[in-house]
């Protein structure tokens, strides 16, 4: 089975992109336990390291992509993003 890629993309300072660190990491460890959950990593991009990411996003953040495809930005659910991982198998 492959491996969800999750990625967080946000700026250091940025408390809702704390706040959605947060809610991934916390809906990731219970996936983590369920072992019919997808196998999920999770990697963290910030638009001041990357000029696309900061023109595409700069209003925006943070953004949550799964598999490289927009799930949410600003505020993220832990229910839907649990469901879209759930349904990523």
């Amino acid at each position: 089975m492959s491996s969800t890629i999750l990625t967080l993309i946000g700026k250091p300072g940025c408390h809702l992109c704390d706040d959605a660190r947060s809610v991934v990491g916390a809906v990731v460890a219970e996936l983590a336990a369920n072992p019919d959950a997808p196998s999920i990593s999770l990697e963290e991009k910030s638009i001041l390291d990357d000029r696309a990411l900061h023109e595409r996003f700069v209003e925006e953040i943070p953004v949550l992509l799964i598999d490289g495809r927009v799930h949410n930005y600003w505020r993220i659910d832990p229910v839907r993003l649990r469901s879209a991982l759930l349904e990523a198998r």
